[in-house]
């Protein structure tokens, strides 16, 4: 395709490559109320003004959101943020501290378990928190080992991008504790870490060390470790950023011997396997007569967060393109063939290609797209989207996959819509530039595709409070960067840093490789202002029911006008307030592009399903916000009661 083919989105814009361009800018789109596309905000519930897994799945999983949150964060903005960290606050508020009571209820049987101290979950919700694997034979199954890591590594990530002090000296002791948890299990004599079944991230797809008794105890788990050195990269850096020089030093050392744990569970290959038994059995090394399966989540998990360095990714991505098992519908699967280690008889559910047993996750497809795009596999990124694409045309969002990943979980439902399902999307848009967060700064890494010669990213990213605008042009080394229009010095031929206090609060920063000459970059067009989405607001004509269900929004913005007048726009609620104004306007955008035959048109039961979860959003939106106002009646917060009262004249006006 011509380098000269221009591009342009609302969220992206570029030259060449025009086929994935539009991939990207449906990635993006996937994340704000879209007419055409399932979107995040279809993920609220007021229940806890947060997200929720899916209207199946009313609760919260770390494994579950892992991908999809870890990949979407330097982008999110709010409300999505607050709403993303009260669903993980459903872990944090009820972790374990090794007194506490959490029961949980499976048929008729009940268990009463007491996790421990610093220990998170498999899923919560208010007054839920299961903290084993809840699926399976729940008896035997140990603590929510790697859950625990990868909780940690999700809201330490959040709280690095984040930069607010405030919110890392509330949630760093509870992070410490979910650390002291996992180490807890490390074996000083080779610095490995025991779980016993089910306490892998996708679990009960492990059942830990059968005894030669036939029951089952620990082994060393390699998921384990590798999401626990991920964990402990950003534990570091948070401590690093409170200036707790101490604490730097004992995770950096619990970190750096975990890593020469990892050759006891590296092939000669150079690849990971799933766990080693205390007797030495090997389980996961490919073509061995026995548990000679390939169990790719430690490995892409190993590229992804960088525990492994560019040759050891490579070598691991060569295993995995040399099986072409495990990606038999351009998703990876977490195994081939089928494990022959499971507590269970690999039939039903467990049977091979259906759940945990080779189904697609995916959680775990995010990960695997960020490998792709570290290793400039960028084809593979662009197989991975489009057969996501094949679903989300249909409304079919599901996980997990069944089938090899070539059909949906639950085809009884007209639609089907997953927090999983975004990870994909979310991980083509961070690949891009990878994202490495640290207390001093920020070090992007630029993974411009090859058939991509100028690419805009017209939204902001986040780092701290500043917003940066980034861009790329040519292909090859970095030559030079420009940060609004001035050369930047912090760069070398493959990344550049940005120190967090020489960086402008709003940066427009534009990578020059190879030999390509800087260009003008075009104007954001994301976030739109709440001004201009009242003045779209206050021109949208409707008809019929539509009316009446503008009635609702009309409180709302309302509510946003009074924020801007009085300049209070940058704050949670004015970002609930105004989303709720935009999933309305998406609502007639839908409409505008049904009467002029512009959608394509689903079967009666699913196209009557789909347009309904545009007017169920609104709802929910507007419930939760108010509700969340009404809240602020007599807060001891004199800005929170500032907005109630804001709030009440708006709604009577």
């Amino acid at each position: 395709m011509s380098a000269t083919v221009r591009f342009e989105g609302r969220y992206f814009s570029g030259r060449g490559d025009v086929d994935y361009l539009q991939l990207l800018e449906i990635a993006r789109r996937m994340f704000a109320p879209d007419p055409e596309f399932q979107n995040l905000p279809m993920l609220y519930t007021p229940a806890w003004n947060g997200f929720v897994e899916g209207p199946t799945w009313n609760a919260w999983w770390i494994q579950n959101s892992y991908g999809t949150t870890y990949c979407a964060l330097p982008f999110l903005l709010e409300p999505y943020l607050t709403f993303l960290q009260n669903a993980q606050d459903l872990w944090f508020d009820q972790m374990g501290d090794g007194k506490t009571e959490r029961p949980f209820q499976l048929g008729e049987r009940r268990f009463d378990w007491v996790p421990p101290d610093g220990c998170l979950c498999d899923a919560a919700a208010p007054g839920m928190f299961i903290a084993k694997q809840g699926d399976g034979w729940v008896e035997i199954h140990d603590w929510g080992m790697e859950f625990t890591a990868a909780g940690l590594l999700m809201q330490a990530e959040l709280l690095l991008i984040s930069r607010d002090m405030e919110a890392i000296g509330r949630y760093l002791p509870r992070l410490e504790r979910c650390a002291e948890f996992i180490e807890s299990r490390r074996d000083p004599q080779n610095n490995l870490f025991l779980a016993g079944p089910a306490a892998n991230l996708l679990a009960p797809s492990y059942a830990g060390w059968k005894r030669p008794d036939g029951t089952y105890g620990m082994a060393y788990l390699a998921g384990l470790s590798i999401t626990t050195i991920a964990a402990l990269d950003r534990l570091i850096e948070l401590e690093r950023l409170v200036g707790n020089s101490q604490k730097v030093r004992v995770y950096t050392g619990r970190r750096e011997r975990a890593r020469k744990g990892l050759a006891l569970l590296t092939t000669d290959e150079g690849y990971f396997i799933k766990s080693l038994d205390p007797d030495g059995t090997r389980h996961g090394v490919y073509g061995a007569p026995k548990h000679g399966y390939f169990e790719t989540p430690p490995n892409h998990d190993a590229i992804c967060f960088r525990v492994v360095d560019d040759e050891q990714a490579q070598r691991i991505y060569a295993k995995i393109a040399s099986i072409p098992g495990l990606r038999p519908y351009d998703f990876i699967i977490p195994n081939y063939p089928s494990l022959d280690d499971l507590y269970t008889a690999p039939e039903g559910l467990w049977a091979f290609g259906t759940w945990v047993n080779g189904g697609h996750w995916s959680t775990c497809e995010a990960r695997m797209v960020m490998a792709y795009y570290r290793l400039g596999k960028h084809e593979d990124a662009r197989r991975s989207m489009k057969r996501l694409l094949d679903f989300a045309r249909r409304f079919r969002m599901d996980n997990p996959l069944v089938k090899f990943g070539s059909d949906v979980y639950q085809p009884g439902e007209p639609i089907n819509i997953t927090y999983d399902a975004f990870g994909p999307p979310a991980a083509m848009v961070r690949g891009l530039f990878e994202y490495l967060y640290r207390a001093d700064g920020l070090t992007l890494i630029p993974h411009l595709p090859a058939g991509i010669t100028e690419l805009h990213q017209r939204f902001p990213v986040r780092f701290g409070k500043k917003q940066l605008y980034l861009s790329a042009v040519g292909q090859g080394s970095i030559r030079s960067v420009l940060v609004n229009g001035r050369e930047w010095q912090w760069h070398d031929s493959t990344s550049v840093f940005l120190p967090y206090e020489r960086t402008p609060e709003v940066a427009t920063l534009q990578v020059i490789l190879g030999n390509a000459k800087p260009v003008r970059p075009p104007k954001p067009r994301v976030p739109t202002s709440p001004k201009e989405v009242l003045a779209q607001f206050a021109s949208s004509q409707t008809h019929g029911s539509l009316a009446s269900l503008r009635e609702k929004v009309d409180p709302f913005a309302r509510f946003l006008q009074r924020l801007e007048s009085v300049r209070r726009t940058v704050s949670y609620e004015a970002a609930h307030a105004q989303l709720i104004v935009e999933q309305w306007l998406t609502v007639l955008k839908r409409t505008e592009l049904q009467r002029a035959g512009k959608l394509p048109r689903l079967p009666d039961r699913s196209q009557e399903a789909a347009d309904r979860s545009y007017t169920d959003t609104l709802t929910r939106l507007a419930e939760g916000l108010q509700r969340t106002l009404e809240g602020y009646a007599g807060s001891p917060d004199a800005q929170k009661r500032h907005l109630y009262d804001l709030w009440q004249k708006a709604k009577v006006a």
